[in-house]
């Protein structure tokens, strides 16, 4: 058998995930913690309805074992493995789910859709539940902070294979020794991951959130099986195999005292991160407008200078509502002729529509390196509008909506939970399930909580 010696920070990692208890996060953790889990829950259930979900989930569940775990948006039950790998994906099929400038991606829907199913699975305490999603957020979101990920790999389906095992085992009560070798196995069974998945439109992109989820659970039943995983897994994959470099210091910096999960983000538009941005700029633009609103025939251009991030969202052409989600010009365009932002400005209808796509073409994106060398401590972003006879409109983003610095309205983040869920389960379902999320601390049983509702 040969030496397994583990560096002294995976040891730190591994006690800290087995040993912490929910009195252990800061209350800004608390809560942004429960604030995922319920925002995770109706964006995977509107995701669920797209058709390709659909027709993916009678297929799999065809051959799938039996189970009693959500297939949320469905109506539908599942094992485990199964409920994760679905819920997983329809999670970013619109662009809705939370995310982490600072961890570097989206670790809430590669976490929650595993850890809900596991606290289903064996009956788990909410305060578990929450706690289990919190650890699982914060270690792989360490590990992909310290990391230098190659910017070609999309952050999904990499890293949330480690945020989901982690989850799933502290359900399970796994002790350091376990949470070692599962921390360790996990990091190892990530995807080969393309960010231009996202330019290109391929909606394969939207299962490396659901490969999360499946193979951080497989990840814990090997564990469960007696697998072991090599002595330092996180840094031959995140050290050397998809990043060109790890600190393996910074992943244990503050640990404890400093929370990435309570400087996540929550999204109230269906886009890219990274169109915020933009959207924010507009939306100023609009606030000095009489009426808020633009004749779209009168614009002559749009000019609009953003940080890198942003700046790549630029393609025009663009042709199904799932490409629409990253693209600057369109969605510019979309959201002035429909007076408002929502589903509806990124549904095939708006990318169909003629004025729309006349006016994308009118958009010029461009990156400002002085906005690039300030991301992503700050997130600035200009957009200029010059109608047809010379008037000129201008507005301004430096954070976007939803940072640490400039956090949502909690009735912001509770009206999107029912605008998404009420049209699905109807608005006394919506409100029972709101109001169980919101004190999910006092659930006794997930399980049976979750057996009072047919999603």
């Amino acid at each position: 058998m040969p030496d397994r010696t583990f560096p002294d920070y995976l040891r730190t990692l591994a006690d800290f995930a087995a040993g912490a208890k929910l009195s252990d996060l800061s209350a800004a953790a608390r809560d942004h913690a429960r604030w995922i889990i319920a925002d995770c829950i109706p964006v995977v259930a509107a995701g669920m309805q797209q058709p390709e979900m659909k027709t993916l989930v009678e297929r799999h569940l065809a051959r799938a074992g039996q189970g009693g775990c959500w297939v949320i948006g469905a109506n539908r039950r599942a094992a485990p493995l199964d409920a994760a790998l679905l819920n997983g994906t329809a999670g970013t099929w619109l662009e809705f789910d939370e995310g982490n400038l600072f961890a570097a991606g989206h670790p809430g829907i590669q976490v929650v859709p595993a850890a809900v199913a596991v606290a289903q699975d064996i009956g788990a305490r909410g305060d578990d539940l929450l706690l289990a999603v919190a650890l699982g957020y914060e270690i792989s979101s360490r590990i992909n902070r310290a990391s230098q990920v190659r910017f070609a790999v999309h952050p999904h389906g990499t890293f949330g294979t480690i945020g989901a095992a982690v989850a799933g085992a502290k359900l399970k009560r796994f002790d350091a020794a376990q949470m070692m070798d599962l921390i360790n196995s996990s990091a190892t069974m990530g995807m080969a991951t393309s960010r231009n998945a996202i330019i290109d439109g391929a909606t394969v992109r939207n299962i490396y959130t659901g490969h999360s989820g499946y193979m951080g659970l497989m990840a814990v039943q090997l564990v469960e099986c007696g697998f072991t995983g090599e002595s330092d897994g996180v840094y031959q994959i995140y050290g050397r195999v998809i990043s060109d470099g790890f600190a393996r210091a910074k992943v244990i910096e503050g640990l404890g005292s400093e929370w990435l999960i309570a400087k996540s983000y929550f999204k109230l538009h269906p886009v890219g991160r990274y169109a915020h941005s933009v959207i924010d700029a507009l939306e100023d633009l609009l606030a000095k407008v009489p009426g808020g609103r633009l004749d779209v025939d009168q614009i002559e251009r749009i000019d609009v200078r953003a940080y890198m991030r942003a700046a790549m969202l630029g393609e025009k052409n663009v042709r199904t509502s799932f490409q629409s989600r990253f693209s600057v010009p369109f969605g510019l365009a979309s959201i002035i002729y429909h007076g408002h932002s929502g589903l509806a400005p990124f549904e095939q209808a708006a990318v169909d529509n003629p004025k729309i796509q006349a006016l994308t073409q009118r958009v010029d994106l461009r990156e400002d390196e002085s906005f690039t060398a300030r991301y992503p401590q700050e997130q600035p972003v200009t957009v200029r509008i010059t109608m047809h006879g010379g008037t000129v409109h201008e507005g301004r983003c430096t954070v976007t909506k939803g940072e640490p610095g400039k956090p949502h309205k909690l009735e912001e983040l509770t009206a999107k939970f029912f605008e998404l869920g009420e049209p699905l389960w109807g608005n006394q379902t919506t409100k029972s399930l709101h109001e169980g999320l919101m004190h999910i601390e006092d659930i006794a049983n997930f399980g049976a909580f979750a057996d009072g509702f047919k999603l």
